[in-house]
């Protein structure tokens, strides 16, 4: 559970850094900070993780969770654009995160 979490807050990171470029005075650095608090929690959150599970599948999960939160919150939030190869590839990327974890 820790470890979802933790990518979440990747997801949550990487979304402030796209709205990062968007933005200017006040509101940049209010979404510096979200950056700066998502990226603290998610490294902590996964480096309790790793405690106990194995770094090769943790970091790959990790990374699996952030890769398709930022896919949907871009599409959702910062106009992505949405095709039928970023759906297979996000599926593909799904597969192997749940592949991963199950062998774990």
């Amino acid at each position: 559970m820790i470890l979802i979490v933790a990518g979440l807050f990747e997801s949550a990171f990487a979304f402030c850094l796209g709205k990062m470029k968007e933005a200017a005075g006040v509101e940049l650095y209010l979404w510096g900070a979200g950056f700066l608090v998502s990226l603290t929690l998610s490294m902590v959150l996964l480096a309790k993780a790793v405690h106990t599970l194995p770094i090769g599948t943790a970091y790959p999960v990790w990374t699996g969770i952030g890769a398709v939160g930022t896919v949907v919150l871009g599409i959702a939030f910062l106009h992505e654009p949405v095709s039928a190869a970023r759906i297979v590839f996000i599926t593909t990327l799904i597969g192997s995160v749940v592949g991963l974890k199950m062998v774990a």
